[in-house]
C-alpha cells in the first residue's frame, strides 16, 4: 500500500455510518484538493472490509464506481440510509 493510499483510506475510515464525502471532499481532508481522481484510483484498489469506500460519492451527486459493483454500493448505501 502507498502512503497516499494509506492516506485516502484513513480520511474513508472516518466516515460514519449514514453519511457519505465526495471523492473531491476525501482529496481536501488530505490537504491534496485536486487529488480527487486519484482518491477514485486508490478506493477502487480497495477490498478491506473496515474502509468503508462505498460511503465515497462523486460530486454530482451519483454514486459513482464501487470495485464490487454500483447495485451493490446502492444496497449498501440504502441499508445505512445514507440515500434513498
Amino acid at each position: 500500500m502507498t502512503p497516499f493510499q494509506e492516506k485516502v483510506y484513513a480520511v474513508v475510515k472516518k466516515i460514519p455510518k449514514g453519511q457519505t464525502l465526495t471523492y473531491k471532499q476525501v482529496a481536501q481532508k488530505m490537504g491534496r484538493p485536486h487529488a480527487y481522481r486519484a482518491v477514485g484510483s486508490a478506493l477502487k484498489k480497495n477490498y478491506a472490509p473496515d474502509i468503508p469506500c462505498h460511503r465515497v460519492i462523486r460530486s454530482d451527486g451519483k454514486l459513482g464506481e464501487y470495485n464490487r459493483g454500483a447495485e451493490m454500493k446502492r444496497r449498501i448505501l440504502k441499508i445505512e440510509k445514507a440515500v434513498v
